[in-house]
């Protein structure tokens, strides 16, 4: 949560990625398991919030609920939602973050997922939120990378797409621009990024305030 409150207070949008507690809590974690963060066996998913609430991250915070940063974050900072989701069973997760999104009225808020399936399914439940299809072509530039991206693209129908900086320029990220609809791009780390992103994107992902 500090660096969620160093970003509001240098007057940043936030891009946070949410996983599911084991009670169905939204919970602020980027990991399936445990132990890189929380140097814990296990998953996120096996673990309820409170049990989650007792097990500090380094810098001595447990990890966040999903509520409690969009508390943090009022209607003044914007904030873009990664759902951390594999699979097709993608609802419990959705269902959680819409109902958040729900109690904080008109907070200015998208949502964005690898998962199209999780797309899908605020295009379908929750169509006021805006959402984003998140892609990368790294190890996937193949004919099955393609065709992959294009069927992703067709089950979402996203509001946005977020592609890995990498990849750019990509015809597909063009394709995508030529439509009218806009193309974030992550994570942009140092000045040729920003180059890059300049020309072939509409607004980047970073890390650092110096990026």
């Amino acid at each position: 949560m500090a660096a969620f409150d160093a970003a509001i207070a240098a007057g940043f949008g936030i891009e946070c990625d949410v996983r599911l507690s084991r009670d169905g809590e939204a919970i602020i974690y980027h990991d399936e398991t445990l132990t890189r963060l929380l140097g814990s066996a296990g998953r996120v998913a096996d673990l309820t919030a409170a049990e989650l609430d007792a097990m500090p991250l380094p810098d001595g915070a447990a990890p966040p609920r999903f509520a409690a940063l969009l508390a943090r974050c009022g209607r003044a900072t914007p904030l873009l939602v990664e759902i951390k989701v594999d699979g097709w069973r993608v609802t419990p997760l959705c269902k959680a973050i819409a109902a958040d999104l729900g109690r904080n009225g008109d907070a200015p808020a998208a949502v964005m997922s690898f998962n199209p399936l999780a797309v899908r399914w605020f295009a379908r439940h929750a169509p006021k939120v805006t959402r984003g299809l998140v892609v990368t072509q790294q190890g996937k530039g193949n004919w099955r990378g393609r065709l992959s991206r294009a069927l992703a693209l067709w089950l979402a129908r996203p509001d946005f797409l977020a592609c890995d900086i990498r990849d750019l320029p990509s015809p597909f990220a063009c394709a995508f621009r030529r439509r009218g609809l806009p193309v974030l791009t992550w994570t942009v780390r140092n000045a040729q990024d920003r180059r890059t992103a300049a020309d072939h994107a509409d607004q980047i992902i970073f890390e650092h305030g110096h990026d």
